[in-house]
Parts: structure tokens; sequence; C-alpha cells
């Protein structure tokens, strides 16, 4: 039996009304696309099987995934839908729990679900995005250090057991770093995209609104999904990526500046959408999308560099730690930290 009519009007009013948790950051263009571009302006210091057109593929596809994780089940999605967003007040606090600054942020998840209870809320309701993308980042620094470790072993070792050994980890290292990166260039896509980062992420909300912005739920999905397909063009965003500069930063100042300049691009959005130009026919929606997946596509290859660079300091094991630098000179045999040891 066919659905009525009444029926299919609920589902669709379901769907609308449904919140930013359950709501996709950017549709499948638009995170392919901060994917692709990113990896596409990879330096030449990056290791060269990341800058391959099947590596800036498969980054581009993977950053797709945590979306298509979605409707795995109950327990899954409920704790891993809220890694998309944080929601930012007007008060720049972290849905009224602390200020959302280098210094106010707390230093872990746990510290960070302990202040939010103390303001009466969670990590479920505020979103942690800050947090996806410190944790992905340390996670590509641990990667790196093993592929720095394995390439140089691979080179040198002369046993042929362990070379060969060798060899074999350097390559699933390698295949684990293209998926480790694509997918945590999901969440750094999602921060770039001004509804993700305020609580203002589908319609106005119930916030005092002097200037009538609207309340459509609609908004979140229209902008980021069919409005993103219709308007962006690789070559357009690519255009707009500028050359590498080193920030002399922390991951955390990094994420967190990064995530305030998105912020103030919201009202910005909603301004354009009551005046009209949020639409696929006018050069200023093509103009502001192109920008944002710009700045996500910008914000990958600069945490990706930064991520290279930090892991030639990077250390592997475990009482004792050995360091890139003490493989290279010889100093230590890595053989027990990455075959095993136990």
């Amino acid at each position: 039996m066919k659905p009525s009519a009444s029926l299919k009007v609920l589902a669709l009013a379901a769907v609308l009304a449904a919140p930013a948790q359950g709501a996709f950051a950017w549709g499948a263009w638009g995170h392919r696309m901060v994917g692709v571009v990113g990896a596409e302006s990879f330096p030449s210091d990056v290791p060269a099987f990341l800058r391959t057109p099947e590596a800036i593929a498969a980054i581009g596809e993977y950053a797709r995934e945590p979306d298509r994780w979605k409707g795995s089940g109950k327990l899954h999605d409920t704790d891993r839908d809220s890694a998309h967003f944080l929601d930012l007040d007007d008060q720049n606090r972290m849905y009224g729990g602390p200020l959302f600054t280098v210094e106010t942020l707390p230093p872990t998840r746990a510290d960070y679900e302990t202040a939010l209870r103390q303001a009466g809320t969670d990590s479920w309701k505020a979103g942690y995005l800050p947090y996806s993308i410190i944790d992905g980042y340390q996670q590509l620094v641990k990667d790196f250090t093993y592929w720095r470790i394995l390439d140089t072993v691979s080179k040198t070792e002369k046993d042929k057991t362990k070379k060969a050994y060798y060899v074999a980890d350097l390559k699933r290292r390698q295949d684990l770093l293209i998926r480790d990166l694509g997918v945590w260039a999901h969440y750094v896509g999602d921060a770039s995209q001004p509804l993700h980062v305020s609580v203002h992420y589908n319609g106005w909300g119930d916030y005092p609104n002097p200037n009538n912005y609207t309340q459509s739920r609609g908004t979140h999905g229209n902008f980021e999904g069919p409005l993103v397909k219709a308007v962006a063009v690789e070559k357009d965003v690519k255009a707009l990526v500028p050359a590498y500069v080193d920030c002399n930063c922390s991951i955390e100042t990094r994420t967190v500046a990064y995530l305030s300049a998105t912020r103030d691009f919201v009202e910005p959005l909603y301004k354009l959408e009551k005046d009209g130009g949020m639409v696929a026919g006018d050069p200023r929606a093509k103009a502001f999308v192109d920008e944002r997946l710009a700045a996500g596509a910008t914000q990958l290859r600069d945490m990706v560099v930064q991520a290279w660079k930090a892991s030639a300091d990077g250390k592997i094991g475990y009482r004792p730690e050995i360091s890139v630098e003490d493989v290279k000179s010889g100093k230590a045999d890595p053989w027990n930290d990455l075959y095993g040891k136990d």
C-alpha cells in the first residue's frame, strides 16, 4: 500500500524539524570537495604517497564517511552525531558553558563534560567538534611518526626477515594514513560550515532576533546540500586557497581560531538569506559557498602540514619511548616497538 498524501506531509515535516545534531554538515558534494582540494594543495614536503591522484581521490571519498555511518544504531549514532558541531551562543559560550577561547577550552573531553554539566547541559547537546579535530590531528601526528620510522628502517635494515616486515608495514601505515586523514577531513570540513558552530543552526531559533532572520527549519539542509551542489566548482574553490603560512601555534590555538572565524559568518549567512541572495542563481551565494569550502580545504592542508612537521619530533613505544631521530641516527632499534615485544 502506498503512503497517503497526509503521511508524506508528516514525514517531510519530521525531516525539516530535525535538529542540527541529526543533520549532515555539507553534503557529499561539499565534503568531497574540501577533501580533494585540501589534498591537491599539499606541498611537496608532504610524503609523495599522499599526493598521488589515487590518494587524493580516496581522501575526498573518505571525507564523506562519518555521514555515511549514520543509521548504524542508536548507541553508535547518539555517541557520534555530536562530533560534527559546536553550538556557540551569542555570548561566545559553548552552549552556555565555558567561553570559547584557547584559555578556557577544557583540555579533555572529560573536563569539557564536567564544565557543561555545571552549566546544566552536556556535550551531546552542545557538540564537541573542537575535540574531534584535535583528536584526529593527534592521531595523524602519531601516524606520521610511525611512517617516518618505517620509511627509514625499510631502507636501512639488513636482516631480510625484518626488512620484509618493515616494507609490508610501511604499506599498511600508508593505507591507514589515507583512511585516518580522510575521515578526519570530514570534521575539519564541518568546521567551515557556519551553521555547525552556532546555536542558530537551523533557523535563528528561540533567541533575540531584532533583524527578523528566518526561522525556517530548511535553512541548514538547503544551504549545505542543494545550494552547494548547484554552485560549487572545484577549480573556483581551489583558486581561493592561499599559500601555506605556518601559524607557529598549537593545534588547540589553530582550532579555536578556525571555528571562531567560521562563527563570524553565521549572521552574514542569515542576512544573505533575508536579502534573497541564498539561491543558486545569485552570484553572492556562489561567492559565499566557495569561500567557506576554500576555508575548509585551507585548514585541512595547513593542519596536515602542521601534523607532518610535528611528527619529526614524534616518539613511539613505551618505557622507554624512542624518537624518529633516535632511529634515523642508528641510536635505537625500533623492531620491538614496531613488531611487538610482549
